[in-house]
């Protein structure tokens, strides 16, 4: 009986104290980052690339695009066909130079790219690829910037007055008996 009792005691305090509880609420879904507006026409991009023996597009020789109907749509083709990669199926790759094109559908939304060989051959074979060399500028930049930091930082530092006469002398360490 005292059994019965207690648990209906403590039940009792228990639901008033969950009823008080706030329910959790639905965390906010993450911040996406908003797309360029899609082109309302078709649009066209062609370029005339070199590519290495690696298969990795080394410069971009010539360029054509829609004109002003969609600079963005030009820029981003013109990013996307400097980090290219053309090679066969097999992994191999041909030096040459290759026409790429890039079509948009604005009833699909898709972009359609086209890749053909122009003409095989060139002395661009041993040169490093154009994503290649952006990306070792962009870690020398990124480490130059970051020396003139350093430096900058210790020549600031140069200046400071010695910190014992800012905050004054610590007290030396004692032991506790």
């Amino acid at each position: 009986m005292r059994a019965v009792a207690l648990t209906l005691a403590l039940i009792s305090v228990a639901l008033p104290v969950a009823a008080a509880t706030p329910t959790p609420k639905a965390t906010a879904a993450p911040k996406m980052v908003p797309h360029p507006p899609v082109p309302k026409v078709a649009e066209h991009t062609e370029f005339i690339v070199e590519v290495n023996a690696k298969g990795q597009v080394v410069r971009v020789k010539s360029a054509k695009g829609t004109g002003a109907k969609d600079q963005f749509f030009n820029a981003q083709t013109y990013g996307n066909v400097l980090q290219m990669w053309i090679r066969h199926p097999d992994g191999s790759a041909e030096v040459g130079l290759y026409k790429v094109t890039f079509d948009f559908d604005p009833k699909t939304k898709k972009v359609h790219r086209t890749v053909s060989l122009v003409q095989a051959g060139g002395d661009w074979g041993n040169e490093k690829g154009a994503a290649t060399e952006m990306m070792e500028t962009a870690d020398r930049e990124a480490r130059e910037h970051k020396a003139a930091q350093q430096e900058k930082q210790q020549s600031e530092n140069k200046n400071l007055p010695p910190l014992n006469t800012i905050v004054g002398p610590t007290a030396s360490p004692t032991t506790h008996p």
